[in-house]
């Protein structure tokens, strides 16, 4: 959304209104919402370049989620056209609690600039020593040719001017689950293929019925992790018959699984691949150390993301959103227990 600047708190009303209602109106449908998000235009132009002013506008809106009842909000990217617009970062993350920024690398109009990269390099560092623990360097990830209208937060962001919405699901143990029961190949990808299409096109149906005066992007259907086995990525490769992830067939494996999520027929937007999240999936944090190089040289592949520690950055080529991409962290289930996950993410203007 265009929460405006100075802040609009009427407008950023509203939005929380519409994300209570489309949370409530999932879960009557059986879909755990686990959090609620926002996603501003570029900060730089919210601010009409007034860069100074980000670490006080992302405390203000921190302070103003609670009152509305949202989660997490994301202000945006840096942009090459505004070169401080990076600097200001790590400030504005310290000055608040639950907010979000990007930073963008490379883009259509712009190339791969050099600069951005060596500045993206530079916050993920400086936001790693905000706290000891190193969290907040979740809230920040450096983004290729990402397009408006990706869910997944840090990358999510807003440029239109229709009121829009996108849905981000947690989906791995939908891949687990197809590949159990010594199911062939075949027979695991087209009940994977099937499954996606079902929760898919279930969410699309309700966000184009019972939520039709807010335009509807599409989702992000990635199989992002949850950190128990039943939803590990990790498990659903090694199901496939990788003997550990990261080992021989595990880009086979991802391939697989991707292929599926690009066959399945509902609305893409975002990502839309393979996550690999060590912190947050218990398959991956068990293999441990001696694979993660073997982790690292795959997420150089298209269609594979590798987090470790708490960086967001992440890379994933396709026809539909043509860049790379971030994960957020949203957990959600359907009622029948095998958890097409999903979350409101309103992106209004």
């Amino acid at each position: 959304m265009n929460p405006k600047y100075p802040l609009d708190e009427n407008a950023l009303r509203k939005a929380g209104d519409f994300l209570a209602q489309a949370k409530s109106t999932y879960e009557a449908a059986g879909y755990e919402v686990q959090t609620t998000r926002l996603a501003t235009i570029p900060f730089p132009v919210l601010l009409h370049g007034r860069l100074e002013e980000t670490p006080l506008f992302a405390q203000k809106m921190s302070e103003m989620l609670k009152q509305i009842g949202v989660a997490y909000a994301a202000l945006g990217p840096a942009l090459i056209e505004f070169p401080q617009s990076y600097e200001v970062i790590p400030e504005a993350i310290s000055a608040s609690e639950n907010i979000f920024f990007g930073g963008v690398m490379a883009d259509k109009k712009n190339g791969i600039s050099l600069q951005a990269i060596k500045a993206c390099a530079k916050i993920m560092q400086r936001a790693s020593t905000i706290t000891a623990d190193g969290f907040s360097n979740l809230r920040f990830a450096a983004l290729a040719n990402v397009r408006a209208g990706a869910p997944f937060f840090p990358a999510a962001y807003h440029d239109g001017d229709v009121p829009a919405f996108a849905i981000a699901t947690e989906a791995a143990d939908l891949a687990v689950n197809a590949f159990t029961e010594n199911r062939t190949l075949d027979d695991g990808r087209r009940r994977l293929i099937s499954e996606i299409e079902k929760h898919g096109q279930a969410i699309a149906q309700i966000a184009n019925t019972a939520l039709p005066y807010k335009k509807f992007v599409g989702i992000d259907f990635s199989f992002a992790p949850f950190p128990d086995d039943a939803h590990s990525l990790g498990r659903a490769v090694e199901n496939l018959g990788v003997p550990k992830i990261g080992l021989h067939g595990s880009l086979a494996a991802a391939a697989i699984l991707t292929e599926a999520v690009d066959r399945a027929d509902f609305p893409h937007t975002g990502f839309s691949g393979f996550m690999q999240p060590v912190l947050e999936d218990s398959v991956l944090a068990a293999r441990g150390r001696r694979n993660l190089n073997d982790k690292r040289c795959s997420a150089l592949f298209c269609g594979v993301r590798h987090r470790t520690g708490y960086s967001s950055t992440g890379g994933r080529y396709d026809r539909r959103t043509d860049g790379t991409a971030a994960a957020g962290s949203i957990r959600a289930g359907d009622a029948t227990g095998q958890a097409a996950h999903c979350a409101a993410n309103a992106c209004s203007r």
